[in-house]
């Protein structure tokens, strides 16, 4: 028996992929949003692909920011742009 691939929808590309291709955001319950490369730290999580532009696209539309019911300032996308870029 095949063992069950979790899958999780990119917020930038609107894609469904298999968990590990995809990078988690958090939401900590501090209220700082970063990158989690590790998929283990507490809080509210969101995927996004490993694409400076798919982060970009979820920053157009929001969607990180409905993700997380709450503002996310351009600071912290200008952070996790150069985060992503240096994991790259």
């Amino acid at each position: 028996m095949q063992k069950k691939i979790p899958m999780r929808q990119c917020l930038g590309c609107r894609e469904m992929k298999s968990k590990k291709e995809l990078i988690r955001v958090v939401h900590s319950p501090e209220g700082a949003v970063s990158l989690d490369l590790k998929g283990k730290a507490p809080g509210r999580g969101a995927y996004l692909c490993h694409s400076t532009e798919c982060l970009k696209k979820a920053q157009k539309q929001r969607s990180l920011e409905r993700a997380f019911s709450c503002q996310i300032p351009a600071e912290v996308y200008e952070g996790l742009i150069a985060r992503m870029e240096a994991e790259e």
